[in-house]
């Protein structure tokens, strides 16, 4: 029998949360520390969780009894924490985005890589049981050719939001805004779906946040390399905030994604569990987004994944969504920022 996975949590903000309430549903885990550079902050957090707290990081590193870490950091520092844990032979569950280049990004799996530890990218909308039916749908040939493919993210974060935490919406710590930020999870799920883009044409633009240093509103038109064209439209603007949306059309049917309900199944050839799935478009989602409100969304996908990991670690085998799968979003994000910047197409390899 497996003995429990001792998790440490690497910053207490608010995503810190998220780990947490995740890791302390799953029997095969505890949550064991937390270490955060604000004592103040990661005392406070022990209220809820009281758990051990790191007096510095060298201890973190040093503990023999820690397995795994999960990084809930500014991603402009994810670098600078993964690389010593992953020297130090713990396991890791990375917040998205793995960083904000694909330097520092490449830089974390392969000290991953070296030290023989995993690395899981947090993209926990890939576990939902509704994006699970849309990839067995494309993998048995149910869209036929794919012909567009759109992800939307219209939500709404105030000023205070951004004003509340000095990194936020800054390109050293944030590494970029509605984007990198918040629409990275439709984004991952675009690729996951429609595969590899073959070039990107973007415009981008800050337009109703102040002292922001990146956008808060963006538009991006792809084309993939399977043929297909899509578009991509991400802001932080739009007030009170809506279901983040993912489209997929092809010659033989469509789908719909609305957060985690489906609100569109059409195929030309109709199968008996489709109707099934229909009926199932209006029940409640355990997977909840956060709108309007960043605090909103459920860890249920957090759950998920952190169980996958764990999976991975006893089982000795690569989970889910490893480094690798993590760097595809920031390839595309930071090729929509180029184009921007530019006004011209980017290329991918």
């Amino acid at each position: 029998m497996n003995k429990k996975i001792k998790f440490a949590i690497i910053g207490t903000g608010m995503i810190a949360e998220r780990h947490a309430a995740a890791i302390t549903e799953i029997p095969e885990a505890e949550l064991y520390a937390v270490y955060d550079k604000n004592k103040c902050r990661a005392e406070e957090f022990t209220k809820k969780y009281p758990v051990k707290v790191y007096r510095t990081f060298q201890e973190l590193l040093e503990d023999s009894q820690l397995t795994a870490v999960t990084i809930a950091t500014p991603t402009g520092v994810h670098k600078e924490v993964a690389v010593p844990c992953a020297e130090a032979g713990k396991h890791i569950l990375c917040e998205k985005p793995l960083d904000i280049t694909l330097e520092k990004a490449d830089a974390i799996i392969d000290a991953c890589n070296k030290n023989g530890v995993y690395l899981s990218a947090v993209f926990q909308a890939r576990f939902s049981d509704q994006v699970k039916l849309i990839k067995e749908a494309l993998e048995a040939g149910r869209f036929g050719k794919l012909v567009l493919c759109s992800a939307q993210v219209k939500w709404y974060r105030s000023q205070e939001y951004y004003d509340s935490a000095g990194w936020r919406g800054t390109w050293a710590l944030d590494g970029g805004g509605a984007l990198m930020n918040q629409s990275i999870h439709i984004i991952d799920l675009l690729l996951y779906l429609a595969g590899e883009p073959e070039m990107v044409h973007a415009f981008t633009g800050t337009i109703t946040h102040e002292r922001l240093e990146v956008e808060d509103n963006a538009c991006a038109s792809i084309k993939f390399k399977n043929g297909a064209l899509g578009v991509i439209e991400a802001s932080t603007s739009c007030a009170p905030g809506f279901p983040r949306r993912l489209e997929l059309s092809g010659e033989k049917g469509s789908v719909i994604l609305e957060d985690d309900s489906i609100t569109r199944w059409q195929f030309v050839d109709v199968l008996p569990e489709d109707e099934t799935i229909r009926s199932g478009q209006s029940a409640a989602s355990s997977l909840k987004s956060g709108a309007g409100d960043p605090r909103g969304g459920s860890h249920e996908g957090h759950r998920r994944q952190l169980l996958d990991l764990i999976n991975a670690i006893n089982n000795k085998q690569q989970p889910s969504i490893p480094g690798s799968e993590g760097r595809r979003a920031i390839e595309l994000i930071c090729g929509i920022y180029e184009s921007a910047k530019t006004r011209k197409a980017v290329r991918f390899a």
